[in-house]
């Protein structure tokens, strides 16, 4: 079966902040993205060898929705160009792919996903404040909208596969650096 194939089976969707994480969920079919939480990151310490709080639960949720994608938003600039930002995803999605196998992890372009979810929650008559709680997972939830609508209109999954087999050269599956960082494409 190729990897871009689209099976029944739920998505999880991924925004990947440095001090939050935002998780979004479909149903089964793939016809509706609804919030599930916002994590806090966890980044362990070097030396430690433990998978962080937030990639377990990311896990657990794969586990219990049965989960058949988890797509991870890659934050670029504008111009389509990559920046810090789009490394640290890169370095998250490698881990987090540890850690969820066999279920494959997928890069999608997230531009403009904060906005989008920023001036979602204004218009739903949230403070500004309140955004604060829960724009992860409005994000995440922009992020898997746009993942099943290139599904529905391409019949396949969008994206970069992250690769774990040849992403193994680094630090391991609690989110650093693999090789150097990037995840590579099929």
């Amino acid at each position: 079966m190729p990897h871009d194939e689209v099976v029944r089976g739920a998505r999880l969707a991924v925004d990947v902040g440095s001090v939050r994480v935002g998780l979004a969920a479909s149903d089964p079919d793939g016809l509706v993205a609804t919030p599930v939480a916002t994590l806090a990151r966890d980044t362990p310490g070097r030396k430690e060898r433990r998978v962080p709080t937030d990639v377990a639960a990311i896990v657990h949720e794969a586990g219990e929705r049965g989960a058949a994608v988890v797509y991870v938003g890659l934050p670029r600039h504008l111009s389509g160009a990559e920046g810090a930002a789009s490394a640290a995803a890169r370095a998250y999605s490698v881990g987090l792919a540890q850690a969820v196998a066999p279920v494959p992890v997928r890069l999608v372009d997230e531009r403009m996903s904060t906005v989008t979810a920023h001036q979602a929650l204004q218009a739903s008559g949230r403070s500004g404040r309140r955004h604060r709680q829960v724009v992860d997972q409005a994000a995440a939830v922009v992020i898997l909208q746009y993942a099943l609508d290139a599904e529905r209109a391409t019949g396949r999954r969008p994206g970069e596969l992250v690769d774990v087999d040849r992403s193994q050269h680094g630090r391991g599956a609690h989110g650093g650096p693999a090789g150097d960082g990037r995840a590579t494409v099929e």
